[in-house]
């Protein structure tokens, strides 16, 4: 194997670690997002976590995160939770690299 076959392997070995290390961390903020907004939304234990699970399934629906955003708001909405589209936005960004740094710790 070349030196240069070698580089290319590790090339490759650190894109899918990236890649599995960006998967795993959206996941987790997605679940941690659907927890904080139904905290928001006054939801207890079992309706939290099965309100978590549906964020985490509605992130499925389109690429990106404009759907999530769009059920939170709509939701937040519909519940009167004074919550403005840049602090939810905001959140989302914050828990992504809360789950980013989760994930590369092991945690």
């Amino acid at each position: 194997m070349s030196t240069f076959d070698k580089r290319e392997e590790g090339f490759e070995r650190k894109f899918a670690h990236d890649e599995e290390v960006r998967f795993k961390g959206r996941a987790r903020r997605n679940k941690l997002l659907g927890l904080w907004a139904a905290q928001k939304l006054g939801l207890a234990a079992d309706a939290a976590e099965a309100y978590a699970k549906e964020i985490v399934i509605v992130d499925f629906e389109e690429p990106g995160d404009d759907d999530m955003f769009a059920r939170i708001r709509k939701d937040f909405d519909a519940k009167g939770v004074d919550q403005s589209d840049h602090q939810i936005r905001r959140t989302m960004e914050e828990l992504m690299a809360k789950a980013v740094e989760d994930v590369k710790a092991g945690r």
